[in-house]
């Protein structure tokens, strides 16, 4: 009797981020993750500083497939290796080598910008057949996060990168104090989700996003995106004196005339071209005119990614909304260049 060829399945497979200072827990939170899953469900990369790697040992028992990605730090040389570890994952799973699993979790080193990582997920064109960027999720340490904060640029990077904030070591700080750095935490990212690390549990789907479901880089219906996007304008309203600590800003742009894509796109390249390491993130949803489906954006950095297209406003209201993280670089001066470029082109 001939041994069957295993199913080979060609749809792309969701890859989740999980990033957050040295010290914040990642490596436990994915050890709770992944309890009970079944056998073959996830497949772990983990980045590790230093000659000699421990994380993959730790998790090993709950995800035998964890692979460790070689030495080095993800924000610079591990660039090209990761496109490598993340194909050799996908071509031992097609050809049965490893069970078919249906997400990655890719855990980065605690010293990490997570922007390149982005940027080779989202912009390499062999990775975006196989692979789609599911959702960042951002461990915070409640204990040492005020320090992390002043101190290490890192720490702002992973947190303005973040869809999905999990404050973990909070049992170990008053409730007021937890409280002040979740109210901080929401001045930074405001269109981010907020919770305690603690409130994860296995199979958790705030973190194992299944495959189709609504993720940052896909947002399907844009519902979730319209939502963020109006809890950051609310949040950002409640909470100004907070967010310009640390040459940290965050704020929103409301445009109530329509956009052309064209002369918007080109701007906003040059923005990030010139300022992209203060612009943390930038997300939005643009009004092109009648004729246009409405358009998310979507940016970190130097990145910005594929634009998505929705085929209806997902409330009826056609408004450009654009929300900026950012550092060094004011409301003012981005709001200024905008209708100082957009003004200049309308007098050519």
């Amino acid at each position: 009797m001939s041994t069957p060829t295993p199913t080979v399945d060609y749809g792309r497979i969701p890859v989740v981020v999980l990033t957050g200072f040295l010290g914040s827990g990642k490596t436990t939170l994915l050890q709770r993750l992944l309890a009970d899953q079944p056998s073959g469900e996830t497949a772990l990369l983990i980045n590790e500083v230093g000659a000699v790697g421990i994380d993959h040992r730790l998790v090993t028992e709950v995800a035998p497939e964890a692979r460790l990605l070689p030495s080095g730090c993800v924000c610079c040389s591990i660039r090209g290796e990761l496109k490598e570890a993340l194909l050799e994952l996908f071509d031992m799973r097609q050809t049965g080598k490893l069970p078919p699993f249906s997400r990655i979790v890719l855990e980065t080193t605690g010293l990490a910008d997570p922007a390149p990582v982005l940027a080779t997920l989202s912009h390499d064109p062999q990775l975006r057949h196989h692979f789609d960027l599911a959702r960042i999720v951002t461990l915070v340490d409640a204990l040492n996060a005020e320090q992390q904060e002043q101190s290490q640029p890192e720490w702002l990077a992973q947190v303005a990168a973040a869809d999905l904030l999990l404050v973990s070591k909070a049992d170990l700080v008053e409730d007021a104090r937890c409280a002040a750095l979740m109210e901080r935490l929401t001045a930074l990212t405001p269109s981010a989700e907020r919770a305690l690390a603690a409130s994860v549990g296995a199979g958790d789907t705030r973190l194992l996003v299944a495959p189709g479901a609504e993720a940052s880089g896909t947002p399907g219906d844009g519902r979730g995106w319209q939502l963020s996007l109006q809890r950051a304008a609310s949040d950002l309203a409640t909470f100004p004196q907070v967010s310009r600590h640390a040459q940290a800003t965050s704020f929103v742009l409301e445009l109530d005339t329509e956009l052309d894509w064209g002369h918007f796109a080109l701007w906003l390249s040059l923005l990030l071209n010139a300022h992209g390491d203060r612009v943390l993130r930038v997300k939005g949803l643009l009004d092109l005119g009648p004729q246009d489906p409405p358009v998310v954006l979507h940016g970190v950095q130097h990145v910005l990614y594929p634009p998505q297209h929705l085929a209806a406003w997902p409330d009826g209201e056609r408004r450009s909304l654009l929300v900026f993280i950012t550092r060094g670089l004011t409301r003012g001066e981005v709001e200024g260049s905008l209708h100082t470029f957009m003004a200049a082109l309308a007098r050519r």
